[in-house]
């Protein structure tokens, strides 16, 4: 009988919630329905010294400002190291780097920009900072482990930072490390400094595998009551397809690496074939670098959108919440995240079409590389229809979602061309390549990035950042960007190779291109410069900055609507909230406000049209 009964108002509650316009002759009692919560509230560690609240704490808002910390202390080195190669490429006769320095700071400004600045502070930081406030839980589900898996990340970067200073420097492989010149004489760091990368991508891939698990176990058990998959906002959506796509393509990179590690240490030939180096024979046999490309690039292709898929996912709350308007095409939306991290394991191989490989391969994969294209413009198309006709607030985050989108375009536009086989061809080695990957794995998410930080701030502080330094950072930012990265795809089509440490005039290269090299260089110094305004907006604003009222961008998600802001650690105080609704009611005709939060019952907007998911 009492199940017969729970089934009804289930039954019931399930037809109410997916109506878009709620009957205003129905009032209060069933329509508030929500399931009973199925999961037992967590019993949580609470810190009891300042080492276990701030440096060991278990506090899942904590851990993602110390990714965030970490992870922005590591890019700064990068952006060093890409400053010391752009005056190198302006200035070659300065003598400045010799060129096996000049490859060892390009391999390591990729390697530390894509894994250890980008992935680590998407999923890292974004990730541990909302996910338990968005989907209204009190932590990660496994606290102990979350803190492991950010002290393996320290461990994996002061292994990356110490093959500074073993004899012979860091690899200068590239930062796709590809055998057999990985690991032979000749190449720069071809002994310890390979070696401790090596060590450092495992040891992240081991961290980020226990964090990986938080998250999934977290989205899919710990949710609040009436918090459905498809009420999640679209943030949470992103970095849980991102986290999935990573447990899957970061063992092929493990792998890779503890083989790699093995053909340098033990003489195996798992990527090393029989070869003769600087006049000796050496021992390896058998191997196939070719195996190694397609491992790397099985990982590769998934971290592209390891870092994309957060950033579509933020970058749709925040033009939803600064237009003022409902997200359009919620469903689609979400469905367009899912298919895009499927076909990521399909089209890894377009980065290989001047390997040699089977013309059937290129062909497979050329067009696997367009359908991805299909889902990726569903998303831009969706955006710019949240915007039409939509109440624009130019703020910060705005101005960056809004630049973001541009420059995304731009960048996946560029894509097209070297995801055709004929094309790439002569564009695969030269400066083209270099200008597409900057735009839409680079600029793109760093926009992302700077635009939640602005947008989440007062959350995390209680404070504004300053919005005149912010303007200046982000007009600096946006328009340097294109004066770096525009010039580079002319530089490409004129033959400009990529990775040489110095062009000079020759018969085979425009000389417009050196003056070009100076001019992308003085660029690429400014911009640089608008980071460092940015890191001391930040650490100003964080002490002394405008203090922010509860909830000030009057956005609709949870994360906004704890007892407290800052959050205190359990985050919603004794009792967990309730949600009856998707996070983008906004402007719904009838309603009092302009926005109804997630927790605002049926009964409370009987009179308002919404559209429940």
């Amino acid at each position: 009988m009492y199940e017969e009964e729970n089934n009804k108002l289930h039954s019931k509650s399930q037809t109410v919630s997916s109506d878009s316009t709620l009957d205003s002759a129905v009032t209060g009692g069933d329509i508030d329905y929500l399931p009973p919560q199925e999961v037992p509230d967590q019993d949580l560690y609470h810190s009891h010294s300042w080492w276990t609240t701030y440096v060991f704490s278990q506090d899942a808002k904590y851990i993602g400002v110390q990714y965030a910390l970490t992870a922005v202390g590591t890019g700064l080195l990068g952006l060093v190291l890409s400053w010391l190669m752009r005056l190198q490429l302006a200035f070659p006769g300065l003598g400045l780097l010799e060129p096996g320095a000049y490859y060892q700071f390009v391999t390591m400004h990729g390697m530390i920009m894509v894994v250890y600045l980008l992935t680590a502070l998407f999923l890292g930081g974004f990730g541990n900072y909302l996910i338990p406030l968005m989907c209204g839980s009190r932590d990660m589900a496994f606290p102990y482990v979350n803190m492991l898996s950010y002290w393996s990340f320290v461990l994996a970067v002061v292994v990356l930072l110490a093959s500074f200073f073993v004899p012979g420097g860091p690899t200068g492989a590239g930062w796709t490390l590809y055998p057999p010149q990985a690991i032979t004489a000749g190449t720069p760091g071809y002994n310890g400094g390979i070696v401790l990368m090596l060590i450092s991508l495992i040891l992240f891939v081991a961290g980020f595998t226990m964090g990986g698990l938080n998250y999934i176990v977290t989205i899919l058990q710990l949710r609040t009551r009436g918090m459905t998959l498809m009420r999640m906002p679209l943030t949470i959506w992103g970095i849980f397809t991102a986290t999935v796509l990573a447990m899957f393509a970061f063992p092929a990179l493990l792998v890779g690496c503890l083989m790699m590690t093995l053909d340098s240490l033990l003489g195996t030939s798992f990527f090393m074939p029989a070869m003769v180096s600087l006049g000796e024979t050496l021992d390896y046999e058998g191997g196939s670098p070719i195996l190694f490309q397609h491992l790397f690039w099985f990982f590769g292709h998934p971290e592209v959108y390891i870092v994309a898929l957060p950033a579509f996912g933020i970058v749709s709350d925040l033009l939803s919440i600064h237009a003022r308007k409902t997200i359009f095409g919620y469903r689609m939306m979400v469905w367009a995240i899912v298919g895009i991290g499927a076909l990521s394991f399909f089209v890894w191989a377009h980065h290989m079409y001047v390997s040699g490989m089977n013309p059937w391969f290129g062909f497979f994969f050329a067009t696997t590389t367009l359908i991805i294209a299909v889902p990726t413009a569903i998303k831009v198309y969706n955006w710019i229809l949240t915007l039409w006709k939509a109440n624009i607030q130019l703020t910060l985050p705005m101005l960056f979602s809004l630049a973001f989108i541009v420059t995304f375009l731009n960048g996946g536009l560029t894509g097209l061309f070297l995801g055709n086989v004929t094309v790439d061809v002569p564009l695969s080695d030269t400066y083209f390549v270099v200008a597409h990957f900057h735009m839409v794995m680079g600029i793109a998410p760093i926009l992302v990035i700077f635009g939640a930080i602005y947008h989440w701030f007062p959350l995390i502080t209680g404070r504004f950042l300053h919005e005149g330094m912010g303007k200046f950072h982000f007009w600096v930012t946006f328009i340097g960007s294109y004066a770096i990265y525009f010039p580079m795809h002319y530089q490409g089509f004129v033959g400009v190779p990529r990775r040489y440490f110095e062009i000079y005039e020759s018969p085979y290269i425009e000389t417009s291109t050196i003056s070009l090299n100076i001019f992308i260089t003085i660029a690429a110094l400014i911009v640089g410069f608008a980071q460092l305004v940015f890191l001391y907006n930040i650490i100003l604003s964080a002490r002394a900055g405008k203090p922010s009222p509860k909830n000030p961008w009057k956005a609709n998600s949870l994360e906004w609507l704890t007892p407290e802001m800052p959050p205190e650690h359990g985050n919603f105080g004794k009792e967990l909230p309730k949600v009856y609704r998707w996070a983008y009611d906004f402007s719904v005709p009838g309603a009092k406000e302009d926005y109804i939060t997630q927790t605002t019952p049926p009964s409370a907007v009987i009179n308002a049209k919404v559209e429940q998911s």
